[in-house]
């Protein structure tokens, strides 16, 4: 009867070291998968979602993430107006799901062609740099790592009687372009 108590312990010792190596190993592979992970298929995974996004300038934007890109977010503001946001310039996000999506990737290109959608369109923007310096006006044009702005009051015509600077923003210190 004793040596059937002692089997009945070590079997048991045996099966908790099993269980536990076991859970060691799940843990592991799961840390190995999500190391795997990129922050654009959390992105891809929150669209349509309400986000809340810390820049590195200190401003924050909340709305909906409408689109992605390889390097830029474009959210729908609170105001109704839409934003592009260059993924360097996130410090945090609140929101994000804790899966990431594999069935929808990203657009293919970069924010500088997103930027020229929006100088094409003539669109008036606010321009946010990373110094947390404000500009408005009309991109006038966008080169490989730069934009340039013709700077004039939002809701004036891109006239040159209206322009009062021109300025170039190089993409490292931009952090926000917001059309009204």
């Amino acid at each position: 009867m004793r040596w059937d108590q002692l089997f009945d312990d070590l079997e048991a010792q045996l099966g908790a070291q099993e269980r536990r190596e076991r859970d060691s190993e799940v843990a592991d592979r799961t840390r190995r998968e999500r190391a795997t992970v990129a922050l654009a298929a959390r992105f891809a995974a929150a669209l349509g979602s309400t986000l809340r996004l810390r820049l590195v300038s200190g401003a924050q934007v909340r709305g909906e993430l409408l689109d992605l890109g390889e390097d830029w977010l474009l959210v729908r503001t609170g105001s109704g107006g839409e934003a592009v946001v260059p993924v360097h310039a996130v410090a945090g996000v609140t929101g994000l799901p804790a899966r990431a999506s594999s069935a929808r990737t990203a657009r293919r290109f970069a924010l500088g062609y997103a930027l020229r959608g929006l100088s094409r369109d003539r669109a008036q923007v606010a321009v946010s740099d990373a110094g947390g310096h404000v500009l408005t006006g009309t991109i006038d044009g966008v080169g490989a790592d730069f934009l340039d702005l013709a700077e004039h009051a939002l809701g004036e015509s891109r006239r040159e009687e209206n322009v009062t600077g021109r300025h170039t923003v190089p993409f490292s210190a931009l952090v926000l372009v917001e059309s009204r």
